[in-house]
């Protein structure tokens, strides 16, 4: 017998098993789903699921995180701008 990987046991206890009824429809779209991805077994198309469900979310924080940092600093661009204008044409007669 081979040695387990380290790494299994930190989440995982050993012998055990564990499922989760579906009702028809959605055993349905796991099963459509499993085919189309290509996965070896249903669990395994829960769990990349579950993995874009995380990117999705993590995304939609930081688009708003951005929004948010964008909104704050508007007003303070705009007059930085303004300042900068003037700035930007000076010394240009001397060509």
């Amino acid at each position: 017998m081979t040695a387990p990987v380290t790494w299994y046991y930190c989440g995982m206890k050993l012998n055990t098993k564990s499922s989760i009824t579906l009702p028809p429809d959605e055993l349905k779209l796991v099963i459509s789903l499993q085919a189309r991805l290509k996965a070896r077994s249903k669990v395994e198309v829960v769990r990349r699921g579950l993995r874009m469900l995380d990117e999705t979310t993590n995304r939609e924080r930081m688009r708003e995180a951005y929004r948010r940092g964008s909104l704050a600093t508007r007003k303070s661009l705009a007059e930085e701008l303004k300042e900068l204008d003037a700035l930007a044409g000076e010394g240009l007669e001397e060509w």
